[in-house]
């Protein structure tokens, strides 16, 4: 079933700034699905879209099953906007009863999930201390906690670890799993494209309010894959006939399956030539996330 299922997003403000230009995506459930791309190209806005924080100028999906701005299902999903504020004079514990209360959990299970949520986000002993106590990073983990607050289906997540340290970045990759494993949906906003990659099943790679590349890293890089030899001494004449490139003494040959290496590599030390070393080799997240950018300068940088 798919969490979230939309078709032609368009975001116009005035002044005709086309901010979202078509954008079409779906988030399964039980799948962390990220969405990357450079400042200004429209992440945020679509994350607003589907939280009714502002109109699409033309919209058409679900999530949920429901039709985005179905005022019910926002009832069963968690949200952490990316500049989120809560009142300075509130303790930690104090603001999740709140939000608890907004979203009509009884007096009995807000203290009993607010309690659970502290514990879990690394909170314990300041869950009576004022949030205008709290760190950058302690109000992130604050505000993921308050997402958390109404066990929701889906979270969404605008830039969730922003301002936190490594170790508080490994800890929250490790409550998405976890949440992922009981079902829940993740649709994750961030510029951390090393985190991203880590953590999601599925990424879309927006520039310019266009969805340029949508797919599993590994469907995504798939063109990419390819080994690279390395030798000690000079490469023999043949090699620029059977590799698709040779580098002084590297040959790169496409593909991901290692039987095509075999025989090369037999063959280099039929000949006393020393292998130093043999690598799989992929695009990375960052190299995707660049080539989607170059191609809005550039068309037909993709292929």
């Amino acid at each position: 079933m798919t969490a979230i299922q939309i078709n032609g997003v368009v975001k116009t403000y005035r002044g005709k700034v086309h901010a979202l230009r078509g954008v079409s995506l779906e988030v399964m459930d039980g799948e962390i699905f990220g969405l990357l791309g450079p400042n200004g190209a429209g992440k945020s806005t679509l994350v607003k879209i589907l939280m009714t924080v502002i109109h699409a100028s033309q919209c058409s999906g679900t999530m949920l099953g429901k039709p985005i701005g179905h005022c019910q299902t926002l009832a069963d999903v968690g949200y952490l906007p990316e500049h989120h504020k809560f009142p300075y004079y509130l303790t930690g514990k104090q603001v999740l009863h709140h939000y608890g209360s907004l979203s009509n959990l009884p007096r009995k299970s807000r203290h009993t999930r607010a309690t659970s949520l502290l514990a879990r986000l690394g909170l314990c002993g300041w869950e009576n201390k004022k949030v205008s106590s709290y760190s950058k990073g302690m109000l992130q983990r604050l505000g993921i906690a308050q997402a958390l607050m109404n066990d929701p289906k889906l979270l969404v997540l605008d830039e969730p670890t922003d301002g936190i340290d490594p170790v508080g970045r490994r800890e929250i990759r490790d409550l998405l799993a976890e949440l992922k494993e009981e079902g829940k949906a993740v649709f994750l906003n961030s510029h951390l494209l090393s985190e991203l990659e880590i953590i999601c099943d599925r990424v879309a790679i927006m520039v310019k309010g266009l969805v340029r590349m949508q797919g599993t890293v590994e469907s995504l890089t798939m063109a990419s894959r390819r080994y690279e030899i390395e030798s000690k001494e000079p490469l023999p004449s043949w090699a620029a006939e059977t590799a698709a490139e040779v580098r002084d003494t590297t040959m790169i040959l496409h593909g991901d399956d290692p039987a095509i290496v075999q025989p090369i590599l037999d063959r280099l030390r039929s000949e006393n030539i020393t292998v130093v070393s043999v690598k799989p080799v992929r695009e990375n997240l960052e190299d995707l996330f660049m080539r989607a950018v170059d191609h809005t300068d550039n068309p037909g940088a993709i292929q």
